[in-house]
């Protein structure tokens, strides 16, 4: 995945801005195809289409919450204490064979991103509902809800109150 997105990084035009003053026209279409360096008295500056930006952000931005999900998840299976307050503090709900699970599942996900348009949202939404269940698990009023039996009754039939229905029996 990243050495594709290093490839369309790496593959494009330099223009000077001369160039690009004389031919905006075709630099943005250059630009459309593929970035574009546009060098002026030894600055670069890069054009490139707002999508693709849009993607390497997301990617520099999920990877590192990748790399430090993975990072907590290793450490807690080592034994390391992770403090409530760190932002994957929550895989401390989980025990040692789930965070194996966990890691897997990251793991398997972040190397299909490439691959789908949306992968980078299904890497997000993966690590979410992993971040809902410890929530649950820690919840105590959900696990008293579990626990609760006392107060379960069967349900019983509805008895109907409309005096026409009664009255056509």
């Amino acid at each position: 995945m990243l050495i594709r997105a290093s490839g369309s990084i790496y593959g494009d035009e330099l223009i000077t801005a001369t160039e690009l003053n004389r031919q905006p026209g075709r630099v943005l279409d250059t630009a459309w195809e593929r970035p574009v360096t546009i060098t002026r008295n030894e600055q670069h500056f890069a054009l490139l289409r707002r999508d693709r930006m849009t993607y390497m952000v997301k990617a520099a931005t999920m990877s590192q919450v990748v790399f430090e999900a993975i990072d907590v998840a290793y450490r807690l299976r080592l034994g390391e204490q992770i403090d409530s307050a760190h932002s994957f503090g929550w895989l401390r709900e989980f025990d040692s064979d789930e965070l194996t699970e966990f890691i897997t599942e990251v793991e398997s996900a972040y190397r299909l991103v490439g691959e789908e348009s949306e992968g980078w949202d299904k890497l997000d939404a993966l690590i979410h509902e992993w971040h809902e269940s410890a929530i649950a698990i820690s919840s105590e009023a959900l696990a008293a809800a579990f626990d609760d039996e006392v107060d379960e009754a069967l349900l019983t039939k509805p008895i109907s109150e409309n005096t026409l229905e009664s009255a056509e029996v």
